[in-house]
């Protein structure tokens, strides 16, 4: 059904008012050291939520005034401003250095691309999905002396995986280290990759909006147990998701970002040939996460054991051995509880000692 021209400039008014207020000017990042700039993820200025819940479906598009604008009408009585896909999908983003076959089609150097580069990543006509909201197992960079060109995510095999960003489909197949992969490319020229999955969803040429299942988490390729390897990458360039993606939460931290030249290095654009490499990170990672975990035990029980901890203020004719006979223990164990304390220590009326 159309819309009156009028209702129409209606709508186009509220969507340039709304992407007005996104293209507030941002401040630069708190943390002025390349390297601090680099690892750290900058402060969010306008986070965006997850913006499709699980069983929304969309019962009817309404067209507008721009061909390339619609209205979809949604199962729970709300509705949303989208890009027409047939519109979106044909703008040349999506033809030059495409390929379904080999992960990076993209042959730029690090000189050549600009210094900085500024990406919208969702405005009013475009949602946002986390791929799989969780604390991130394996970060991006540097990992025990291999390269990590994304993070990777902990799933079980079977759980959905979701797009991020609309877009289309340029890689649906397996990939050596990557098991079965899926690339996204978006309209602002980012990539999404979606590695290890057990199912595929989608083919190559297809049209995906933010939140569509592409697949099922799995371990495919070389992988130490079910997770979702999830890589950003512009012009074949990886950079840490996370600058993108709070994880934890599952919240877009920045709806316009700005990516510098400096950040990235020639290799970010590895891709992984070598089917060892990622299994290699995840193996040393576990190890980390085991040692943390046991760490965090002794911590725990040692806290447990100051809470539970018992003392005894030291009286007139008191000795060790009647404390301890007092407390169902032994001189050495309370010696041991007390740093400094031992079985010929003086003891002073009105010192306290720990007694369990």
């Amino acid at each position: 059904m159309k819309l009156n021209l009028f209702a129409g400039l209606l709508i186009l008014a509220s969507i340039f008012s709304a992407t007005a207020q996104d293209k507030k000017p941002l401040s630069d990042p708190p943390m002025t050291l390349e390297r601090a700039e680099r690892l750290v993820p900058r402060l969010a200025l306008k986070p965006a939520k997850s913006l499709i819940p699980e069983g929304k479906v969309a019962l009817d598009t309404i067209d507008t005034v721009d061909p390339a604008v619609q209205i979809l009408l949604f199962s729970d009585n709300t509705w949303a401003y989208r890009r027409d896909p047939s519109q979106a999908a044909g703008n040349n983003v999506f033809t030059e250095n495409w390929t379904d076959e080999y992960p990076d089609p993209y042959r730029t150097t690090l000189e050549g691309l600009p210094d900085r580069v500024t990406i919208w990543v969702v405005d009013s006509l475009s949602d946002y999905h986390c791929p799989n909201q969780v604390a991130v197992f394996s970060p991006y960079g540097g990992r025990h002396g291999r390269r990590h060109t994304g993070v990777d995510l902990p799933l079980k095999t079977g759980n959905p995986v979701y797009a991020a960003f609309a877009g289309k489909v340029r890689m649906a197949k397996y990939y050596r280290g990557y098991g079965n992969l899926v690339v996204l490319r978006h309209q602002n020229g980012l990539e999404t990759f979606y590695a290890h999955l057990s199912k595929i969803n989608v083919k190559v040429g297809d049209w995906v909006e933010a939140g569509k299942v592409i697949g099922l988490g799995g371990a495919t390729g070389r992988a130490t147990g079910a997770h979702l390897h999830f890589e950003t990458r512009y012009q074949g360039y990886a950079f840490d998701p996370q600058w993108l993606i709070d994880f934890n939460t599952g919240k877009l931290r920045h709806r316009v970002f700005t990516l510098k030249k400096r950040y990235l290095t020639p290799g970010s654009k590895y891709v992984p040939e070598s089917e060892d490499e990622e299994i290699a990170i995840n193996e040393a990672d576990a190890k980390d996460m085991e040692l943390a975990r046991q760490e965090a035990e002794k911590k725990a029980a040692r806290e447990a054991a100051l809470a539970s901890a018992e003392y005894y203020k030291i009286r007139s004719g008191d000795t060790l051995g009647k404390v301890a006979q007092r407390y169902h223990t032994t001189v050495n164990r309370i010696c041991s509880l007390n740093p400094g304390l031992t079985p010929k220590t003086t003891l002073k009326i009105g010192r306290r000692i720990r007694v369990r």
